[in-house]
């Protein structure tokens, strides 16, 4: 499994790099889709991803590369349960309610707002600090190696 998230994470650096683009829009592009992708809005994540990042002429490629990043069988389980308790306790009703078993948005929809809402107010708070740091990294990471690239005589992307 460490392997699979290695090759994963290199694959997402790899792909980073080689997009062409300003690197604040690229960078910006992928805190987009680690925000949504953090959010407990699955089947919704590219349409979401695609309309954020055209409203805001962010790149739109980075943006479902972030999501890509974030988003996985590993993650969302673990991302739920703690957007759903996070959500139950700033809600106030911490004690109550049990953790949903399947993680569709439309199937926690049926379960109604008793597991929605805390879930979204959970994501939505949470989502901030993945996102605001995938900035940053994402930035640093481009900005360092294009100026590499520019040093060894190389065009960057």
């Amino acid at each position: 499994m460490k392997r699979h998230f290695k090759n994963h994470l290199n694959k997402g650096y790899t792909k980073l790099i080689s997009l062409k683009g300003e690197p604040e829009s690229l960078a910006f592009g992928l805190a987009i889709g680690v925000f949504v992708g953090v959010t407990p809005t699955i089947p919704l994540h590219t349409a979401l991803i695609v309309l954020v990042c055209l409203l805001l002429k962010k790149n739109i490629t980075a943006g479902l590369l972030g999501s890509w990043l974030i988003s996985n069988p590993l993650t969302i389980p673990l991302f739920y349960v703690t957007q759903y308790r996070l959500g139950k306790f700033m809600l106030g009703n911490a004690s109550s309610g049990a953790v949903p078993q399947d993680y569709s948005l439309f199937d926690l929809m049926q379960k109604g707002f008793e597991v929605v809402v805390p879930l979204l107010a959970g994501g939505i708070v949470m989502a901030p600090f993945f996102a605001i740091p995938a900035f940053f990294i994402a930035r640093s990471l481009i900005l360092a190696v294009r100026e590499h690239r520019h040093d060894h005589g190389k065009e960057h992307p």
